[in-house]
């Protein structure tokens, strides 16, 4: 029997229909998540009237959570099912959320035209990490902020997002991570750097317990082992 195809995408457009019911264990991960990278996320940037955008969106969770904090949220996503249902559920709320189908090597937002990009579970699934980069450094404002999280390459986050996740616990399905495109925080770091974007700090990310429904919970742990989130700023423009 064939391998199952790995960074497989159409997991996202698959699921779009169910995104928001809470019936499937791994989407209700993913929204679980969400909190967690709040938690440490919110202590370093006010959201308030912000121009953010969300990088790989899909259904919207973060989207929305950002505008019920007052940001003015903007989510590209190359799923185009995920995004009609974050648009048809931001509808529903009442949320004033720009969604648009698009990837993030090639984005056609101005120049400086986000305060913020946030860009979560992503940078492991994208094709050219450094383009990905190039375009965030782009279209933040001189002295914005990015704000990321991603999957650390090693073996302890093999056995944790692979063996464990996918194939024991089942909380994400078969195929969702190709290992090979795990990145070392040295390694972002360095990308960073090579964009134009000055690296910040890092924590970990990670579970914290489990709720009701025996889902995992998420926030900041102490080791970068396995996920860790992180920020980079743009430079300021100095005046002549």
């Amino acid at each position: 029997m064939a391998e199952k195809t790995r960074n497989d995408l159409t997991i996202y457009d698959d699921m779009a229909a169910q995104w928001w019911t809470d019936d499937v264990r791994w989407i209700r991960t993913l929204k679980n998540m969400v909190p967690g990278r709040l938690a440490w996320f919110d202590q370093r940037i006010d959201w308030d009237g912000k121009a953010v955008l969300d990088l790989g969106c899909a259904g919207g969770f973060m989207a929305e959570a950002l505008a019920h904090r007052g940001a003015r949220v903007t989510g590209i996503d190359p799923a185009a099912d995920a995004i009609e249902a974050a648009r048809a559920h931001a509808a529903k709320e009442g949320l004033d959320i720009t969604y648009d189908v698009g990837t993030g090597e090639r984005m056609d937002y101005p120049d400086g035209a986000f305060d913020a990009v946030v860009c979560v579970d992503v940078l492991e699934h994208v094709q050219d990490l450094q383009q990905v980069l190039r375009q965030v450094e782009r279209v933040l404002k001189p002295g914005g902020m990015f704000l990321f999280d991603t999957i650390n390459r090693n073996p302890v986050a093999r056995l944790a997002a692979i063996t464990v996740a996918e194939d024991l616990l089942r909380v994400l399905p078969k195929g969702t991570h190709d290992p090979g495109m795990f990145i070392k925080p040295k390694e972002l770091t360095a990308a960073l750097k090579q964009a134009g974007l000055v690296p910040r700090d890092m924590t970990g990310l990670g579970p914290r317990g489990l709720n009701r429904r025996l889902d995992p919970v998420f926030g900041p742990v102490p080791t970068k082992a396995v996920i860790y989130m992180g920020t980079a700023w743009k430079p300021a423009r100095v005046s002549a």
